[in-house]
Protein backbone atom coordinates (compact mmCIF):
# COMPACT_ATOMS: atom_id res chain seq x y z
CA UNK A 1 0.00 0.00 0.00
CA UNK A 2 2.80 2.43 0.86
CA UNK A 3 4.38 1.84 -2.53
CA UNK A 4 1.17 2.72 -4.38
CA UNK A 5 0.64 5.88 -2.32
CA UNK A 6 4.26 6.90 -2.86
CA UNK A 7 3.90 6.28 -6.61
CA UNK A 8 0.84 8.54 -6.81
CA UNK A 9 2.40 11.21 -4.57
CA UNK A 10 5.36 11.41 -6.95
CA UNK A 11 2.87 12.12 -9.75
CA UNK A 12 1.30 14.82 -7.55
CA UNK A 13 4.73 16.32 -6.86
CA UNK A 14 5.50 16.37 -10.59
CA UNK A 15 2.15 17.98 -11.32
CA UNK A 16 2.84 20.81 -8.87
CA UNK A 17 6.53 21.28 -9.65
CA UNK A 18 6.65 20.82 -13.42
CA UNK A 19 3.08 21.63 -14.49
CA UNK A 20 2.83 18.32 -16.34
CA UNK A 21 0.58 18.26 -19.41
CA UNK A 22 -0.85 14.80 -18.75
CA UNK A 23 -3.14 14.64 -21.77
CA UNK A 24 -1.21 16.19 -24.66
CA UNK A 25 2.48 15.61 -23.97
CA UNK A 26 3.59 11.97 -23.86
CA UNK A 27 7.10 13.01 -22.79
CA UNK A 28 5.70 14.62 -19.64
CA UNK A 29 3.71 11.49 -18.87
CA UNK A 30 6.71 9.24 -19.56
CA UNK A 31 8.97 11.30 -17.31
CA UNK A 32 6.54 11.18 -14.41
CA UNK A 33 6.05 7.43 -14.86
CA UNK A 34 9.82 6.87 -14.92
CA UNK A 35 10.26 8.87 -11.73
CA UNK A 36 7.34 7.15 -10.00
CA UNK A 37 8.55 3.66 -10.92
CA UNK A 38 12.09 4.46 -9.84
CA UNK A 39 11.41 6.31 -6.59
CA UNK A 40 8.35 4.50 -5.22
CA UNK A 41 9.94 1.09 -4.79
CA UNK A 42 8.06 -0.48 -7.71
CA UNK A 43 11.38 -1.89 -8.89
CA UNK A 44 12.94 -2.72 -5.55
CA UNK A 45 14.91 -5.94 -5.29
CA UNK A 46 12.31 -7.57 -3.03
CA UNK A 47 9.45 -6.70 -5.39
CA UNK A 48 11.36 -8.02 -8.37
CA UNK A 49 12.16 -11.28 -6.57
CA UNK A 50 8.46 -11.63 -5.70
CA UNK A 51 7.68 -11.20 -9.43
CA UNK A 52 10.34 -13.83 -10.29
CA UNK A 53 12.33 -11.21 -12.21
CA UNK A 54 15.99 -11.75 -11.52
CA UNK A 55 18.88 -9.76 -12.83
CA UNK A 56 21.91 -7.98 -11.54
CA UNK A 57 23.42 -5.58 -14.03
CA UNK A 58 21.25 -2.51 -14.64
CA UNK A 59 18.18 -4.47 -13.62
CA UNK A 60 16.65 -1.49 -11.82
CA UNK A 61 16.85 0.66 -14.96
CA UNK A 62 15.30 -2.06 -17.13
CA UNK A 63 12.49 -2.55 -14.62
CA UNK A 64 11.82 1.20 -14.55
CA UNK A 65 11.72 1.34 -18.36
CA UNK A 66 9.30 -1.58 -18.51
CA UNK A 67 6.99 -0.29 -15.77
CA UNK A 68 6.90 3.22 -17.28
CA UNK A 69 6.12 1.84 -20.73
CA UNK A 70 3.35 -0.37 -19.37
CA UNK A 71 1.86 2.54 -17.41
CA UNK A 72 1.75 4.72 -20.53
CA UNK A 73 0.12 1.94 -22.55
CA UNK A 74 -2.49 1.50 -19.81
CA UNK A 75 -3.64 5.12 -19.91
CA UNK A 76 -3.08 6.24 -23.52
CA UNK A 77 -3.95 4.79 -26.90
CA UNK A 78 -0.53 4.67 -28.51
CA UNK A 79 1.52 1.85 -29.98
CA UNK A 80 4.05 -0.01 -27.87
CA UNK A 81 6.81 1.19 -30.19
CA UNK A 82 5.82 4.83 -29.67
CA UNK A 83 5.64 4.34 -25.89
CA UNK A 84 9.09 2.71 -25.80
CA UNK A 85 10.53 5.49 -28.00
CA UNK A 86 9.06 8.19 -25.75
CA UNK A 87 10.41 6.53 -22.59
CA UNK A 88 13.86 6.18 -24.20
CA UNK A 89 13.92 9.86 -25.22
CA UNK A 90 13.46 11.15 -21.67
CA UNK A 91 14.86 8.27 -19.63
CA UNK A 92 18.30 9.59 -18.65
CA UNK A 93 17.19 12.98 -17.35
CA UNK A 94 14.07 11.67 -15.62
CA UNK A 95 15.72 8.60 -14.08
CA UNK A 96 18.41 10.82 -12.56
CA UNK A 97 15.88 13.29 -11.10
CA UNK A 98 15.46 12.08 -7.51
CA UNK A 99 13.46 14.98 -6.10
CA UNK A 100 11.93 15.18 -3.53
CA UNK A 101 14.03 12.34 -2.07
CA UNK A 102 17.54 13.24 -3.16
CA UNK A 103 18.32 9.56 -3.78
CA UNK A 104 16.61 6.40 -4.97
CA UNK A 105 15.31 4.74 -1.79
CA UNK A 106 16.25 1.12 -2.56
CA UNK A 107 15.54 0.03 1.02
CA UNK A 108 13.89 1.25 4.21
CA UNK A 109 17.32 2.38 5.38
CA UNK A 110 17.73 4.49 2.22
CA UNK A 111 14.25 5.91 2.79
CA UNK A 112 15.21 6.94 6.34
CA UNK A 113 18.38 8.60 5.01
CA UNK A 114 16.34 10.41 2.35
CA UNK A 115 13.93 11.66 5.01
CA UNK A 116 16.83 12.81 7.19
CA UNK A 117 18.30 14.66 4.21
CA UNK A 118 14.92 16.28 3.60
CA UNK A 119 14.71 17.44 7.22
CA UNK A 120 18.20 18.95 6.98
CA UNK A 121 17.82 20.44 3.49
CA UNK A 122 18.03 24.08 4.65
CA UNK A 123 20.62 23.55 7.36
CA UNK A 124 23.55 24.98 5.40
CA UNK A 125 21.68 27.97 4.03
CA UNK A 126 19.99 29.27 7.19
CA UNK A 127 22.87 31.53 8.21
CA UNK A 128 23.58 33.11 4.84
Amino acid sequence: MNRVVTHELIHAFDHCRAHVDWFNNFKHLACSEIRAASLSGDCSFSNEVARFNFGLKKHHQECVRDRATRSILAVRKISKEEAVKTVDEVFDSCYNDHEPFGRIPHSKKDARFAYRDFENRDRYYENL
